[in-house]
């Protein structure tokens, strides 16, 4: 199977605290894509985001740094995971988030594998 790559930065005026805690609270995280949401704070803890249309594994984390997460979502192939990094930088009293993604199918069903 034939897999990309993504890689996008978006800045948020708060701080890196905060974005992490964002995206691993599962209360904050719900809240804001306002969906099911149950995320592990443990590496080798599960989550499943997307009331279960993305689930996986945490691979490390680094508070308000880094998360490193496999992913897959429901209309991948089956077993088929992508490897996933949020970094967090603070610059200026702003965050920088740095996500990347490796191991994304070219053509998922429904292509979806361009919207993660």
């Amino acid at each position: 199977m034939k897999t990309k790559r993504i890689r996008q930065s978006v800045t948020f005026k708060t701080s890196p605290h905060e974005v992490y805690e964002a995206l691993m609270d599962s209360r904050k995280h719900g809240k804001f894509t306002g969906s099911k949401t149950s995320i592990s704070r443990k590496v080798g803890g599960k989550f499943s985001v997307y009331d279960g249309g993305l689930k996986g594994v945490n691979l490390e984390l680094v508070p308000d740094e880094k998360i490193v997460q496999s992913w897959r979502t429901e209309d991948w192939p089956e077993g088929h995971y992508s490897k996933i990094t949020f970094a967090l930088e603070e610059v200026n009293g702003k965050t920088r988030l740095t996500f990347t993604q490796t191991g994304v199918p070219e053509k998922a069903d429904g292509d979806n594998a361009d919207v993660l």
